[in-house]
């Protein structure tokens, strides 16, 4: 029983770094992406992951959607200010 838990805990984990990484990948490559397209692709994959790993939801916030904004902004020469403070 643990290890058919562990089993589909480990294909749930590939299955989630694959949607990732192809995310990654589009942000990162794609010549034909507009920033829209790249803004609505971050919020797909969030969507994506709530629904295959609901306890990644967090992770995901606080540290790949970051991430995939930065590959994303970086790329369109956005300066992405939204930790900055306003008075």
């Amino acid at each position: 029983m643990v290890a058919a838990r562990r089993r589909d805990e480990d294909v749930l984990d590939a299955r989630c770094r694959l949607i990732l990484d192809v995310t990654h990948d589009i942000l990162a490559e794609d010549s034909e992406l507009r920033l829209c397209e790249g803004l609505r692709l971050i919020e797909a994959t969030r969507q994506t992951m709530a629904r295959t790993d609901a306890a990644s939801l967090d992770h995901f916030d606080a540290k790949v959607r970051p991430l995939l904004r930065r590959v994303l902004l970086e790329r369109f020469g956005v300066v992405d200010d939204s930790g900055a403070r306003i008075h």
